[in-house]
């Protein structure tokens, strides 16, 4: 993929690239809506990437072209750029260069041309990958030596003010910072990480990604009012942000809430940081034995029940699912799935599987069998692998 994205770069700007970058989408194990609260998730990359073939320009001029999107080369002023200056997917690349000027760096201009495999509405962040590649590219041409977490913050500051999403920092973190064969353990309050071993072809296990290929309206805007309805939960129990409520303290501080929807708010924040601790624990080799789990030994198979509740903690405190989600957790776990959860923003996307590897097709099937009953269109299932995080290629 790398050379046939070098030569259609000579034919659009007539002169090979400088180098080729790939930033990956990413699909979250834990920790769905508690980024933003302060909390930790658990995300892993997937081998599905983002490429960007990139030149550096000395004159000023930012050109963009996506062979995934129907269009011409756009060419922006990079001293033009500013917030609501653009939209369409031109926006997240030319956010990242804007928010990497307003930071400081010396960024003059490029020529960039964009390919990815990240599968595009399906909460897989392809969003992230692309300003992630983008932020890349620019501080290897251009020397800038920031790290990757940095460029994960220049990331998520281009779409949360240059593009106008409030996401957290979850997305472009995973996708600058994962590792091969590990989920990221991240909080997201001091951004500490963690590689936290995740081998399931070793336990063998497979994790299912099941894009359902829907999208519901309901959704638009949904991000957002969450967002503050959590952050209005902090203000009324006097605490910097949710992750500041220990699980102990949990019924008390549900009892100083009177509206309902913040309670079941503050439920799901409070019981999913849990929930993401609790895997990180299954899974580490270092972490001390439970019940039934020999010292040392990762738990793969250990995290299914909590994916589980996971889901259904989406599902009704926080009221981000939908029937094509909650048909993939119901008819995989009725095929014998290990566990089963919506991973991203919900009202759609996709949703993970934990299964046996002896049962990946039989579980596959049978997901896509209720599909078809339940007059959906068929979902796409894919594995998913955790991969490495953005680099250059060539």
């Amino acid at each position: 993929m790398t050379d046939r994205l070098t030569s259609a770069f000579r034919e659009l700007y007539g002169a090979a690239p400088d180098g080729v970058w790939s930033a990956p989408g990413r699909v979250n194990l834990i920790g769905e809506y508690t980024d933003f609260n302060d909390g930790s998730v658990l995300p892993l990359a997937l081998p599905h990437t983002t490429l960007a073939a990139v030149s550096r320009r000395e004159d000023g001029v930012l050109r963009l072209h996506s062979g995934d999107v129907e269009g011409s080369v756009a060419e922006l002023r990079v001293e033009e750029l500013a917030p609501g200056s653009g939209g369409g997917w031109a926006a997240y690349p030319a956010g990242v260069v804007w928010a990497l000027r307003d930071a400081g760096h010396p960024v003059t201009g490029a020529d960039i041309h964009i390919a990815s495999t990240v599968p595009t509405g399906a909460g897989l962040s392809s969003s992230a990958a692309l300003e992630v590649v983008t932020a890349l590219a620019c501080d290897d041409l251009f020397g800038l030596g920031l790290r990757p977490w940095q460029l994960a913050r220049l990331s998520q500051r281009a779409e949360n003010v240059f593009v106008g999403v409030p996401c957290g920092v979850m997305d472009q973190t995973a996708s600058a910072c994962c590792t091969e064969g590990h989920a990221l353990h991240l909080d997201t309050r001091d951004l500490s990480q963690r590689q936290v071993p995740f081998d399931l072809v070793g336990q063998g296990l497979r994790l299912l990604v099941v894009d359902t290929r829907v999208k519901h309206e309901l959704g638009d805007g949904a991000y957002a009012t969450r967002r503050a309805g959590c952050e209005e939960a902090a203000r009324a129990l006097g605490v910097q942000a949710l992750r500041d409520v220990v699980p102990e303290r949990l019924d008390e501080a549900l009892a100083e809430l009177d509206d309902v929807t913040l309670r079941r708010y503050v439920r799901h924040v409070v019981t999913e940081n849990a929930r993401v601790e609790e895997v990180v624990a299954l899974l580490d080799p270092g972490a001390p034995a439970s019940p039934g789990k020999a010292p040392g030994r990762s738990d793969i198979r250990g995290i299914g029940p909590v994916l589980t509740v996971g889901h259904a903690s989406l599902r009704d405190d926080f009221e981000v699912s939908c029937a094509e989600l909650d048909l993939v957790v119901e008819s995989g776990l009725a095929a014998g799935a290990v566990g089963a959860r919506m991973t991203g923003g919900g009202f759609g996307g996709s949703a993970i599987v934990l299964v046996e590897e002896a049962d990946t097709e039989s579980v596959a099937k049978s997901v896509t069998e209720a599909f078809a009953a339940a007059g959906h269109r068929a979902p796409r299932i894919f594995p998913a692998l955790p991969s490495a995080g953005a680099k250059r290629l060539a």
